[in-house]
């Protein structure tokens, strides 16, 4: 495919798995249970933390700590007990993200909220950055402690070379304003022009097989390679193109 039919077919498979049955199946259907803006981001970075493996066990757990939180996420965060916590620590949530990892993370929240409104001011794009690069360590400097943590592996760091797709997956959640019922765009004070894809297995696939990325590693080299050809499609909303790359490698449509 030349230049216009590679736009032309992504715009198409973004336009066709950008809808309101994507969520039914995907972890964004969390945080799509509340409508207060903290309640939304608590769940949501919850539920994109844990987004490894297979979607409906993603689910499973992050309902697990739904109902621990009492489903009222940011009521939790601002007024746990340390019984509410010492009950939490042993249990296990998902895979390696445990009880201890879920503490940990409910505290950090509490410190985070109680200096600012929302997650959004932790995440904000400085003069000359064109993407998430140096926001997201901006926010693991301000999320986690400075002394070492197991639960710090939990939230990735490009600086790294990680593709942080877990975080890059959130923001995208949080940022994009296109009213076609997934994304929230609920942050108001960030361009969406920032936003980058989601890397993982399928995004990573498919982008190899439209000759849009030449590197083999799914790593934060890979998600400026791709960037810089996604964002000669639509450089104001680069990031819809993560429902068509997603969409095509879960639906084996594209082989």
């Amino acid at each position: 495919m030349n230049f216009e039919e590679l736009r032309d077919f992504l715009n198409e498979k973004s336009d066709q798995y950008n809808n309101y049955d994507f969520i039914e199946d995907d972890p964004i259907q969390i945080p799509h249970r509340f409508s207060l803006k903290q309640d939304i981001e608590i769940a949501g970075f919850l539920a994109a933390t844990i987004s490894w493996g297979n979607r409906k066990s993603i689910i499973r757990s992050a309902e697990k700590m739904l109902d621990i939180m009492g489903n009222s996420p940011y009521d939790f965060v601002m007024n746990f007990s340390e019984k509410d916590l010492d009950s939490v620590r042993d249990k296990s949530i998902h895979r390696t993200f445990n009880g201890e990892d879920f503490t940990y993370f409910i505290q950090q929240f509490n410190k985070v909220y109680r200096e600012n409104e929302s997650l959004e001011n932790l995440f904000l794009i400085k003069d000359s950055e064109f993407n998430f690069l140096h926001a997201i360590e901006r926010f693991r400097t301000s999320f986690l402690e400075t002394s070492k943590h197991r639960s710090h592996k939990h939230v990735s760091s490009p600086y790294k070379n990680s593709s942080s797709k877990r975080i890059i997956m959130f923001l995208r959640w949080m940022v994009r304003k296109d009213k076609r019922s997934v994304d929230f765009g609920i942050w108001e004070n960030i361009d969406p022009k920032y936003l980058s894809i989601p890397l993982d297995v399928h995004t990573g696939n498919i982008s190899r097989k439209l000759s849009l990325i030449t590197r083999t590693q799914n790593d934060w080299k890979t998600v400026e390679e791709l960037d810089q050809v996604i964002r000669q499609f639509d450089d104001k909303d680069p990031a819809k193109y993560d429902f068509a790359l997603f969409g095509l490698g879960v639906s084996k449509e594209f082989l």
